[in-house]
């Protein structure tokens, strides 16, 4: 019997969305907590005030949690980096800090928010760190800092088992995250020594999901090989440069140009699919952008990304 892959939505989730006690382990042993700092409460964000997800941005896991000294955390799984990614994450921590505030605006109650990202790609390859922890520092004198905001980004693809100056705990649940997909039938013994990675990895069994559930654990690929592939074709274009020609000349733009002046006809998805060569998942976003910002559309392809 074969294990899931734990970086796909619907398994990160049955895992940590549906198991507090599996996430407060997991989050003990990833984040960069002082001595004698535990998280002892989570709160899994409604739909209403987890961060906007244009397109699909593969943001898995939307939590807040608390610490034994009151600080606040959100968790976000990651499963591409974009280049607005650094920013999203920015604001999506900046507007938790904000949120603390009651109406009496006192400003010393304020807790810090630390943003834990888990990135299935590697966003500084020249470097050969995988933990990166960002903090607000004085420059001339790094020992000053201004608590609030700090940051921790993970690139599992970075990571290995041979990593030991890490936490024994911490290394088991990287190897869970790197180690464990659907090649797996029987999974490392001394993964199977902690409880809570046990517990994990039943949860993974493809035993343990409805047929219904396996569907959508491939439609959720399929959705991340269409943005790998739209990410391809933006940069090809030197989209990601801002370049004004590459614009103008993609064949890509093109398809989005066919696209919207097809929905101003009321031409269906189905039909636009055959003429313009878009996936679905495009398309359908495309239409909702349609939807909200009519002939001007073509000005707000930003947002597909």
């Amino acid at each position: 019997m074969n294990y899931l892959d734990p970086k796909n939505d619907l398994t990160f989730k049955k895992v940590f969305g549906q198991h507090p006690h599996l996430l407060k382990s997991f989050l003990n042993a990833i984040l960069p907590l002082q001595e004698g700092t535990i998280i002892e409460s989570l709160e899994y964000l409604p739909a209403e005030l987890a961060p906007e997800n244009p397109l699909q941005k593969y943001s898995i896991v939307d939590v807040r949690c608390k610490d034994n000294r009151g600080r606040q955390f959100i968790v976000e799984m990651q499963m591409h980096w974009t280049t607005g990614f650094m920013q999203r994450v920015l604001f999506n921590a900046s507007k938790a800090y904000v949120r603390q505030l009651d109406k009496s605006f006192k400003f010393e109650s304020l807790q810090p928010v630390y943003a834990l990202s888990l990135l299935n790609e590697n966003f500084q390859p020249a470097k050969t760190e995988y933990y990166h922890h960002y903090q607000i520092v004085n420059i001339e004198d790094t020992d000053q800092q201004i608590e609030g905001l700090e940051f921790v980004f993970i690139e599992l693809p970075k990571f290995k088992a041979r990593n030991l100056t890490e936490k024994k705990l911490q290394v088991l649940w990287l190897r869970f995250l790197t180690e464990i997909d659907e090649s797996i039938s029987e999974a490392p013994a001394d993964l199977l020594e902690s409880s809570e990675i046990t517990e994990a990895l039943e949860n993974l069994k493809t035993s343990a999901f409805t047929r219904a559930e396996l569907e959508a654990y491939d439609k959720y690929w399929d959705s991340v090989r269409v943005e790998l592939t739209l990410q391809s074709g933006y940069y090809k274009k030197g989209w990601a440069e801002g370049e004004v020609k590459g614009r103008e000349e993609g064949a890509m733009l093109k398809a989005y140009k066919t696209a919207i002046t097809g929905f101003a006809k009321n031409i269906s998805i189905e039909d636009l699919k055959d003429l313009t060569e878009l996936p679905r998942p495009i398309l359908e976003k495309l239409k909702q952008l349609f939807e909200k910002y009519g002939q001007d559309t073509a000005n707000h392809l930003d947002e597909l990304i």
